[in-house]
Formats: C-alpha cells, structure tokens, sequence
C-alpha cells in the first residue's frame, strides 16, 4: 500500500468520509505547498497538547480555561451554570450547537454515541456508568435530566435505553427526566439545528 492509499484509509475513518472524498482531501494536500502540510500536521499535534477531556461531563475544551489543574471545563465549573439541570447529549458537536442556541444554562454530559438498534455491547460503547456516577454525585442539587439525543431511528432507541436505565436511580432520587419536545423535525441531526429550533425543542420537552 502506497502514502496515498495509507493516508485515504486514514481520512476514510473520519465521519461520512467515504472512499471517494478521502482520495480528494489526498490529492487536495499533495497540491499545496509543502507548508500547508508541514502547519496542518503542527496543529493536529497542538490538538492533542492544548486539549483535555473534562472529567465531569466528557467534553473537549481548551486546558486553559481549566480550574486550579484539574482537568475540569468551564461549564462544570462555572458557578453561574445551573447546577439543577443536567443535559445529557451524543457528542461534543451536539453540546455545541445547544451552547449557541443561548436558551440552556446547565450542565451537560457527552454520552459519547448512540445505543445500536440491535447490537448487544451496548454497555461498552457508552458512558452509562459514569453517567450514573454523576448523577448520584450531583443528587443533592439536580432536579431534571434532560435527554436531548437527534430524532431518528437511533435516537429513539436511545432515549428509551438511557430512561429505562435511569428510571430506578431518577425515581428513588425524585429526579425528573424528559426528553426534547417535537420543536425538532423527525430525522433532524442535534448538531445542525437552528437556535429556533432547539429553543422550541427545549420549551415543549416532555
């Protein structure tokens, strides 16, 4: 296997990048200059040095905004963020886009996927666990978990996992659990919804 098809194979590993468009991000690199390539490879090592996963809530941010070294984001340790409701959400991408909407001031947890319809490791592929950590570490002030997965097939699987699973530990906890309201049209992606759209979503939730 040439650089060419080693790299592909690489590229190919990202989000809906299929073989086809893989080859294109290939060829694009191999005609630019030798400094777009070397500034590319600087950042993607930057990446990894500037960059933590929080230890609440799973998300990516910048190790500068971290709070006397622990490995603990801005939103977890903004006193302002309400601490009452806990969002929990597929990927950094999806926390993202309710961040910018500006209608949600709590706290977030990056489940870190979706559950399969008919795979059986699901366990494995989430974070259900330390989901349950948090929420029994957070009991004495957490009021309402809101799951805000994207309305698919998938989602809904999801969504009714994660409730059967929390049901017991909301309900001896008297912690409400809803899900986005219908302000999402089915088979809508969290992450690309509009500010409208995921204000609507969090009024009508249920």
């Amino acid at each position: 296997m040439d650089a060419i098809e080693k790299l592909s194979e690489y590229f190919k590993e990202f989000p809906g990048i299929g073989e086809r468009q893989a080859k294109r991000f290939v060829y694009f690199l191999m005609a630019r200059n030798p400094n777009y390539s070397e500034n590319l490879a600087k950042l993607i090592l930057d990446l990894k040095k500037e960059i933590s996963q929080c230890a609440e809530c799973f998300r990516f941010f910048n190790l500068r905004y971290s709070v006397d070294e622990k490995k603990i984001c801005d939103i977890c340790s903004n006193p302002k963020t309400d601490q009452s409701i806990l969002m929990i959400i597929e990927k950094d991408s999806d926390l993202e886009s309710v961040k910018k909407s500006k209608n949600y001031n709590g706290k977030y947890f990056v489940l870190g996927g979706l559950v399969p319809i008919v795979e059986k490791s699901t366990p494995a592929r989430i974070r259900l666990n330390e989901l349950k950590d948090k929420i029994n570490n957070n009991k004495n002030n957490l009021k309402e978990i809101i799951l805000a997965f994207s309305l698919s097939p998938q989602g809904d699987h999801t969504d009714m996992y994660i409730k059967s699973q929390l049901r017991e530990l909301a309900d001896s906890l008297n912690i409400k659990i809803s899900s986005l309201g219908r302000g999402l049209s089915t088979g809508t992606e969290l992450e690309y919804s509009d500010n409208e759209t995921i204000k609507n979503a969090l009024q009508n939730r249920h």
